[in-house]
């Protein structure tokens, strides 16, 4: 494989695709940096002995003197979940030296000058995919005397938080890092990402993906949110929904917690615990449940006292799009993320799209059906047929630009091309788990036997599911249908 070679058709789409969006909606202000097209070409080596290793891609050395990395599952005798691994004392975390080599022109070699991070505090990271030999990694980098150190990694913007995503399920290796680059083209935010080859203790783990989490940042990184312990004031917060396994100082039980009997569970994910106060946490919880009753309520769509004066509408959109597309169908239960910037409305941001794609473990996603808009809060949205026909009329949009078959098909085509002989290496690690043995997909026979049959699997489903999107799109409009008896109990000023 070559090391980058982008078509001038997928060019071409790419720039028609900028200058719709920019037209449309903010992107980072501009300035997305998507690897697989604004890496700088480097020089390849050559020659030197085969066992070392030769990469484009930035290379990550993480070494806990040997230590365990704790969070993985511990399991009775059913191989239930009952626990998950700590360290020696008593804490989830462990300390870790973190360095990066990444030459500006030539190729990387673990033996390369690297630059030294410092220290660093690890966990295993994730749900279900903390079950898997490839594990996920958050990663907390720290000063000497243990409080945050935020750094830049890998060129995206600095941060004390960052995880490690390693593909493992998803045999493409890149849905993460194609939906995540695709909603930060159309969305305000969504997180940044960096593919890297990792090494723990010496050894090769493969191909890994950095990436962003869900939280504030400092000046234009990440979520624009602040609180204000002293006096119990916030200008912005982040919540998820998810499965509910954090620490009860972190739980927020606003109204649709209790209205909905939702089995996930609503989590505030900034501020944390270190910045809440219990007077702090019932404002949050106070106003997010203003938005939820008015959105629950007959006057859901009042002008002066329904959703929108909540939400951007935009952002709900294309979260709903975006999910639905990918029938990413974790989206509005599990690993879903709601924010209040400073601009005063809570907007969407994606997450996780490992499942995505019909990749999910237990059954295969029907191509032909809808399920986001019985989520909630888009369960309500619906009811509105402002929102529905927006939702439409943006799918007809983006089916122009970034949903088009040229640019999906090119994204995909264009990231392999880039990854090149790292897919290779990944697989020489974890190749054995195309065998029928290490199947993690039911029934068995949608499990791809090798990667370039897991490729040709995304590309289908995606043809599938477009043609779907493109006959029924419009049938969405059926649950806006008005109530009888709206009308006889909204306001009426």
């Amino acid at each position: 494989m070559k090391y980058k070679l982008i078509g001038l058709s997928a060019l071409a789409l790419t720039l028609i695709a900028i200058i719709f969006i920019s037209q449309s909606h903010p992107t980072d202000n501009g300035k997305r940096y998507i690897e697989h097209i604004s890496a700088e070409e480097k020089v390849p080596c050559e020659s030197h002995t085969e066992e070392v290793l030769c990469t484009h891609l930035p290379i990550v050395s993480i070494d806990t003197n040997g230590v365990e990395i704790p969070g993985k599952p511990i399991y009775d005798e059913d191989y239930n979940v009952i626990d998950y691994t700590l360290a020696e004392d008593g804490t989830t975390t462990v300390k870790a030296t973190v360095k990066v080599v990444n030459n500006e022109k030539a190729y990387n070699h673990p033996t390369d000058t690297a630059l030294d991070m410092g220290e660093a505090q690890i966990r295993v990271r994730g749900h279900s995919s903390r079950r898997f030999d490839k594990a996920n990694y958050f990663i907390r980098f720290t000063n000497a005397d243990g409080t945050n150190n935020e750094q830049g990694f890998l060129g995206m913007d600095a941060h004390h938080e960052w995880a490690l995503h390693g593909p493992f399920l998803d045999k493409t290796l890149i849905r993460n890092y194609m939906w995540y680059n695709i909603a930060g083209e159309i969305m305000e935010y969504s997180p940044n990402v960096r593919f890297t080859e990792l090494y723990i203790n010496g050894e090769y783990r493969g191909l890994y993906l950095a990436l962003e989490t869900i939280t504030a940042g400092k000046e234009g990184a990440r979520l624009s949110l602040a609180v204000n312990k002293k006096d119990n004031s916030f200008s912005g917060y982040a919540l998820r929904l998810d499965w509910g396994d954090t620490e009860e100082e972190n739980k927020l039980y606003p109204f649709t917690n209790y209205t909905t009997r939702a089995k996930t569970q609503h989590e505030l994910v900034y501020p944390g615990s270190k910045n809440m106060t219990p007077e702090l946490k019932e404002a949050i919880k106070n106003e997010f449940s203003q938005f939820e009753k008015a959105l629950y309520s007959y006057d859901y769509n009042n002008v002066k006292y329904g959703y929108k004066t909540y939400i951007d509408v935009d952002s709900f959109v294309d979260f709903f799009l975006i999910n639905e597309l990918t029938c990413n169908y974790d989206a509005g239960s599990l690993s879903t993320y709601v924010y209040k910037d400073t601009s005063g409305k809570y907007k969407m941001c994606v997450w996780d799209f490992n499942s995505a794609c019909d990749a999910y473990q237990e059954q295969a996603m029907p191509t032909d059906s809808f399920s986001v808009n019985n989520c909630i809060w888009f369960q309500m949205l619906f009811k509105d047929s402002d929102f529905t026909e927006r939702v439409i009329e943006r799918y007809y949009e983006l089916r122009e630009t970034v949903f088009s078959d040229e640019y999906l098909y090119g994204f995909i085509d264009d990231t392999v091309e880039y990854l090149g002989e790292a897919v290779d290496r990944n697989y020489d690690k974890w190749g054995h788990t195309f065998e029928k043995d290490y199947d993690l997909l039911h029934p068995t026979e949608r499990n791809p036997r090798s990667y370039e049959e897991a490729i040709s699997q995304l590309k289908d489903f995606l043809a599938k599911r477009l043609a779907f999107l493109d006959e029924n799109i419009e049938t969405l409009r059926q649950h806006s249908a008005e109530s009888k008896t709206k009308k006889y109990n909204e306001v009426s000023d």
